[in-house]
């Protein structure tokens, strides 16, 4: 039945299981944004809703079914007519309809959900799929609670439903019971003792409620199951269902397994943040795949060894799920490295700099911040009290006089290698004079190409950082200066640029 043997199918049930979340509940126009973005992605079926549910329900698979084009459109059913019809009905405008059609096969569910017998369950389970078959050829059966199935009744009952005209037989750890290998074993069983299972695809349905989901369901695929329920962000009833972005990774990361699927892993990145901003599920940050420290280094060894060669601590390249770049964080864990790897990102040329007295200041900041930024960082760079410069100039007195009766006057003294400059200029402003004297003592024909002040959070008492860009000989060098003084601040952005080149 299957064209290529090695092709998993990615059954997508954000929009039906997930949606069951308490508080995440989508409107249709929402349901058919997710759709869409899950049909680019190239998930191959979506569930896409319950009909018999609720009027609501019925018309998003309604809807959605019109919007969407590739995907089979999946509705869900339970294994009786009033169901089914209401399934069939909304699927009437899909293009690749399919019912899921399912019941109990545990004896748990089947004495204490049914009430019932194994013998009149199975009689319920093939008429259901016998009757669903007479208006859609494609047809999907879950044995529910099938992770405490007993094998034997499973594979009966996964025989009868097969002769009965299901295409794709689900078997679901309806309560995240099993353990990979038990459920590996399961699949196996069937696969070696359903006299018609060539007939049909094995699908797998994992929960999460021991954290298991998504190893059991690679187990399930490993044993020859070629179909993965799964959910963006692994969003589901209780503990969740299978991450989609877990399991297709594993396929992709894992090439000894010679499987895969037909998702563009691209699509990661954004499709998980649509799903938690719409649903109102965040993302814990470190969820595998696409929580934010996924590909997030703290770590001095970790960083250090990430640097040097990515593959020693990263075995996803970020941007293969829709990620720029990874993340180094800066801690007081953090090494020589990472400082360094930072400072250049920012334009800071290490030969230049005493990075010894650097890392040192950084490290006293970083115990008290915990965690640093880029604007921490180019603060510390353009703080006066220690040079970060080996032949820096360094500012040690700058006065400014001006109103509304004189003209601006600035007096600057400078420290450049062991030697006191000092020089003094008029100019159109203080920050103009200011540049203008620094100019006399540098003697350097040094243009200013950009000037902006920002607050760093808003006041007139707060600190403000100012951003110079320069031109020399063709070249152009930023520098950054932070003050609760805006003339210093000034100062130092100019300093700072002009110490990246001199």
């Amino acid at each position: 039945m299957l064209h290529d043997p090695n092709r998993v199918y990615i059954f997508d049930t954000t929009l039906r299981d997930g949606e069951q979340v308490p508080g995440c509940q989508l409107s249709t126009p929402e349901k058919i944004e997710i759709a869409k973005a899950l049909e680019a992605m190239g998930v191959d079926i979506i569930e896409a809703g319950f009909p018999i549910s609720s009027p609501g329900d019925f018309q998003s698979v309604v809807e959605l079914s019109k919007a969407v084009q590739d995907p089979v459109i999946c509705a869900l059913t339970r294994a009786n007519k009033g169901d089914i019809d209401a399934a069939v009905a909304a699927l009437k405008f899909a293009k690749r309809p399919r019912i899921h059609t399912g019941i109990g096969s545990s004896d748990m569910h089947i004495k204490y959900k049914f009430n019932s017998t194994r013998e009149k369950i199975l009689e319920r389970a093939v008429e259901a799929v016998k009757y669903a078959k007479q208006f859609v050829e494609d047809i999907e059966f879950f044995a529910e609670d099938a992770g405490r199935a007993d094998n034997v009744f499973l594979a009966q009952m996964v025989e009868a439903v097969i002769a009965a005209g299901a295409t794709v037989v689900n078997i679901p750890d309806t309560n995240g019971y099993c353990l990979p290998d038990q459920y590996g074993s399961k699949i196996l069983f069937l696969k070696e003792n359903v006299k018609n299972i060539d007939q049909a695809i094995i699908s797998v349905h994992c929960h999460n409620d021991l954290g298991l989901a998504t190893a059991n369901s690679l187990a399930g695929v490993i044993n020859g199951a070629r179909q993965v329920e799964c959910t963006i962000n692994g969003i589901g009833e209780r503990a969740g269902n299978t991450a989609l972005e877990e399991v297709v990774m594993v396929l992709k990361t894992h090439h000894a397994l010679n499987l895969h699927t037909n998702i563009n892993a691209k699509h990661f990145h954004e499709i998980s943040s649509k799903v938690s901003r719409m649903m109102r599920m965040p993302v814990q940050p470190n969820k595998a795949i696409i929580g934010q420290n996924a590909f997030a280094h703290s770590s001095g060894i970790h960083q250090d060894g990430f640097l040097k060669h990515r593959e020693n601590y990263e075995i996803i390249n970020p941007e293969d799920v829709g990620i720029n770049e990874a993340d180094i964080i800066l801690t007081a864990r953090s090494g020589r490295h990472a400082l360094k790897h930072h400072l250049e990102r920012l334009g800071y040329t290490i030969e230049k700099i005493n990075l010894d007295q650097v890392y040192e200041n950084f490290l006293i900041l970083a115990d008290a911040k915990k965690e640093i930024s880029d604007d921490d960082l180019l603060t510390l760079m353009s703080d006066g009290e220690e040079s970060t410069y080996k032949n820096g100039y360094k500012l040690n007195g700058l006065n400014v006089s001006c109103g509304d009766q004189q003209q601006p006057t600035a007096s600057v003294q400078l420290e450049y290698e062991g030697q006191v400059h000092t020089a003094e200029a008029e100019g159109n402003g203080p920050v103009n004079a200011t540049i203008k004297a620094i100019e006399k003592i540098i003697g350097k024909d040094i243009q200013l190409k950009e000037f902006t002040i920002q607050a760093m959070h808003g006041g007139s008492d707060d600190t403000s950082k100012v951003n110079m860009r320069v031109s020399y000989a063709d070249k152009s060098y930023l520098g950054y200066g932070f003050s609760t003084d805006i003339v210093k601040a000034s100062a130092d952005a100019y300093l700072d640029a002009l110490n990246k080149f001199l």
